[in-house]
């Protein structure tokens, strides 16, 4: 089933997004990690919001573990503090082709 996952940081800045995805998508997004299939970011009211969707729920864990968690650890530059998560295992995905 497909799994998404909101981050917001309230406070959020484009440049600590840029800071963050220059480590945890380095090529820009070109190839997602396997597993995901959408990611987006933008700022918000208040703050700046990620947005992605991955396959599955594991596959999202195993991104988060092995990708976002190791390379962001102790970065300067990006978010300063944890996110407020939402989670949702999607009953329904469509996607343009």
């Amino acid at each position: 089933m497909a799994f998404a996952i909101t981050h917001f940081w309230p406070g959020g800045t484009q440049e600590q997004y840029d800071e963050v995805i220059a480590v945890v998508h380095p090529n820009g997004g070109a190839d997602l990690p396997k597993g995901q299939l959408f990611h987006a970011g933008g700022p918000c009211e208040g703050g700046y919001l990620i947005m992605a969707v991955h396959d599955s729920r594991a596959s999202w864990e195993t991104f988060r573990d092995e990708t976002l968690m190791p390379r962001t650890a102790g970065l300067a530059g990006g978010f300063t503090t944890p996110p407020i998560e939402t989670d949702v295992d999607l009953h329904t995905l469509w996607i343009a082709k």
